[in-house]
C-alpha cells in the first residue's frame, strides 16, 4: 500500500487539494494522511469543516503578526517530525504558499518523493506576487512529479528543463471541487446578499489582498470603483473584505458608507462560489478566481500587472487590467456597458479544466507506482 501525505494550509490549498484527498481517500491501494500547517487559521478550518477533512496532523503554526521568516520556521520544525514519524512515499503539495515550499523542501532533506499539484504557473517577476512567484518556483525545483494544470504551464516547465516524462497535464482541481458546491437554488446566511437584486442590478464580487497591491495601488483600484458607481447607476458592489488591517482601512475610508457598496465578511467557500455564479463579474488580484468565475460564465477583470495564469487571458476569460485607477474605471464600465465585450468574455472556453483533474492525478500516481503500464491521458483543452 502507497502512504501518501497530503500538505497544506490555506483556505486556496485546502479548496484545491480537498476533491483529491476524497478521492485518494476511496482508493483501497492508498493510505492517504492529511497534515495543515494551519498557516491561515479560521479560513482554513471553514473548508476542512465543508469538505469534511479530520486532519491526521495540525501544526497549528498561525500567529498574530506572523511574518514569512514565522511561518517558515515553524512549518519547517513541524513537518520534520510528521513526514519522519509517518515515512511516507510520497508527499502531495499544492501551489505557491509558503507552506507549499517548506513541505517540498522537508521532504527533500529527508529524501521523500514530492509531487506538486498545481505546478508551472509564472509570471517571470520574482516578487510579483510575492512571495508565491518563488515559491511555486522552488517547489518545482524539488518537485518529483509535476502535476501542471494546463499545457501553457508544461511548456513553463520544459523551459526550465523539467523532462517531460515527469510533468503530466491534469486541468485544475479547483474546478473539480467548484463543481461540487455550486448549487441553481442557494440561499445565504447573509441578509443582505439575500436581499441583493441579482437579476435587475449589475453586481459586482471584487475581493483585493495582495502584498504588492497594498497602499497606493489599492487606494486607486477603490477611488476607481467608486467612479464606476457614479457612471453606472445600475452597478452596485458586493466586496467580501478581506482581514488584513491595511485592507479594511482603506475599504473603510474610500467606500465605507457607498449606498450601492456592500461591506461583508470573508465568505466560506459554498457561499462565495455560489456569491459567484449570481455576480455579473469579478474584480480581483486573487489567482484563483481567474481559473474559477470563467467556469460560471464570469468575466474577470485581474487587478495586477502580471498574472500566471495567462490561458485565462488568452481564451478571453480574463483581462489583466493592473491598479491605475483610469485604466480600472474604463475596463469595468466596458464590461458593465458594452453587451458584445461582455458576451465575449462571458462565453469564451474555460482552459482550466473539466472537473476529472483529481481522477488524473491518482491515475497517474498509480502509472507511476507502477500499478498499470499504460500511460493515463492528460487534459486537452477544447477550442
Amino acid at each position: 500500500m502507497l502512504k501518501i501525505l497530503v500538505v497544506f494550509g490555506t483556505r486556496p490549498e485546502a479548496v484545491k487539494m480537498a476533491p483529491l484527498i476524497k478521492e485518494l481517500k476511496e482508493e483501497d491501494a492508498v493510505d492517504c494522511k492529511v497534515c495543515v500547517t494551519a498557516q491561515h487559521r479560521d479560513m482554513l478550518d471553514q473548508v476542512l469543516s465543508l469538505f469534511h477533512i479530520q486532519p491526521d496532523y495540525d501544526l497549528d503554526i498561525m500567529h498574530a503578526g506572523q511574518g514569512l521568516f514565522d511561518i517558515t520556521r515553524r512549518a519547517l520544525g513541524g513537518l520534520k517530525e510528521v513526514i519522519e514519524k509517518e515515512n511516507p512515499g510520497l508527499i502531495l503539495v499544492h501551489g505557491d504558499t509558503t507552506t507549499t515550499f517548506t513541505a517540498a523542501l522537508s521532504a527533500f532533506y529527508l529524501q521523500v518523493p514530492v509531487a506538486h499539484v498545481e505546478a508551472g504557473l509564472r509570471t517571470g517577476n520574482k516578487f510579483s506576487p510575492f512571495p508565491e512567484e518563488k515559491n511555486r518556483h522552488m517547489t518545482g525545483v524539488l518537485a518529483d512529479i509535476h502535476f501542471a494544470p494546463t499545457p501553457g504551464a508544461k511548456k513553463n516547465l520544459l523551459k526550465e528543463n523539467v523532462p517531460g516524462d515527469n510533468i503530466f497535464v491534469t486541468g485544475n482541481t479547483v474546478i473539480d471541487a467548484l463543481l461540487a458546491v455550486v448549487e441553481k437554488k442557494y440561499t445565504f446566511y447573509d441578509p443582505v446578499l439575500n436581499k441583493l437584486d441579482f437579476n435587475n442590478k449589475k453586481i459586482l464580487l471584487v475581493t483585493t489582498h495582495r502584498r504588492e497591491n497594498l497602499g497606493t495601488k489599492m487606494r486607486d483600484i477603490y477611488y476607481a470603483l467608486r467612479e464606476v458607481l457614479d457612471a453606472c447607476p445600475e452597478a452596485e458592489i458586493v466586496f467580501p473584505v478581506h482581514k488584513n488591517p491595511v485592507v479594511r482601512k482603506a475599504v473603510d475610508e474610500i467606500l465605507g458608507g457607498q449606498e450601492r457598496v456592500h461591506l461583508i465578511d470573508p465568505l466560506d467557500y459554498r457561499p462565495f462560489v455560489n456569491l459567484m455564479q449570481r455576480c455579473c463579474a469579478v474584480l480581483t488580484d486573487s489567482g484563483g478566481m481567474q481559473e474559477e468565475a470563467p467556469s460560471l460564465g464570469k468575466p474577470v477583470l485581474v487587478l495586477r500587472d502580471t498574472t500566471e495564469r495567462p490561458e485565462a487571458v488568452e481564451a478571453g476569460t480574463v483581462k489583466l487590467v493592473g491598479s491605475r485607477q483610469h485604466d480600472v474605471r474604463q475596463e469595468t464600465l466596458r464590461i458593465l456597458q458594452d453587451e458584445n465585450a461582455y458576451r465575449i468574455m462571458a462565453e469564451a472556453v474555460n482552459p482550466y479544466g473539466d472537473g476529472k483533474a483529481c481522477k488524473r492525478i491518482i491515475n497517474y500516481i498509480k502509472y507511476w507506482r507502477g500499478k498499470t503500464t499504460s500511460k493515463p491521458s492528460c487534459f486537452i483543452v477544447e477550442k
